[in-house]
């Protein structure tokens, strides 16, 4: 054998109460606008778990546990990673604002900032060149992350409400990805900043 899968038992994994109580804040939360397929809001779910995310906001229309569909891809993660309904996504960025965060629309705008410079702005490896964060944003190491709709977007309110927006570079001809792929590509940009 070249090399041996690991067993569940081996990952060393948390448990979900130690999820709940003895994990360390990640200083992420995840805010999704609008999000209206059960299926991304479950994959939303696994993968904030898989990344330690400390909360996820379900905005406006949204689908919200207990769901079938919603479990059936997020695998019990729902049980575990916090969760709050909110009816207005707006009020909900000015509150996470207030509460130290910095929040950040994931969406394709006349400013965006790249992904990749933002990540190494974060990681602190950006020279004098490379900084990226304009200065009115102030950039704490508490990021809410907000993900729109599958077909609009993140709402204009709701980007206009935010510190700045954060675009996934691309190359194809599409323009966009499914928002379960852009929750996993930029969680995990932003947990490997140090």
């Amino acid at each position: 054998m070249k090399d041996r899968k690991l067993l569940n038992i081996e990952l060393g994994r948390l448990s979900a109460e130690a999820y709940r109580t003895e994990r360390p804040s990640s200083g992420v939360v995840l805010v999704l606008d609008n999000i209206r397929s059960a299926h991304n809001v479950g994959s939303a779910f696994r993968t904030s778990d898989a990344f330690g995310v400390d909360k996820v906001y379900l905005g406006g229309i949204c689908p919200v546990p207990p769901s079938p569909e919603l479990r059936k891809v997020a695998l019990g993660a729902e049980e575990v990673v916090p969760f709050e309904h909110v009816a207005d996504v707006v009020a909900l960025v000015h509150r996470l604002k207030a509460e130290g965060y910095t929040v950040i629309a994931v969406e394709q705008t006349v400013h965006s900032v790249k992904l990749d410079a933002f990540q190494k702005e974060i990681a602190g490896q950006a020279g004098n060149d490379d900084i990226v964060i304009r200065s009115e944003a102030s950039v704490s190491p508490r990021y809410a992350l907000v993900f729109g709709n599958e077909v609009a977007g993140v709402q204009q309110e709701v980007v206009d409400a935010c510190d700045f927006s954060l675009e996934i570079p691309q190359q194809g001809t599409k323009h966009s990805l499914n928002v379960s792929v852009s929750v996993g590509v930029v969680l995990w940009a932003i947990s490997a900043r140090g």
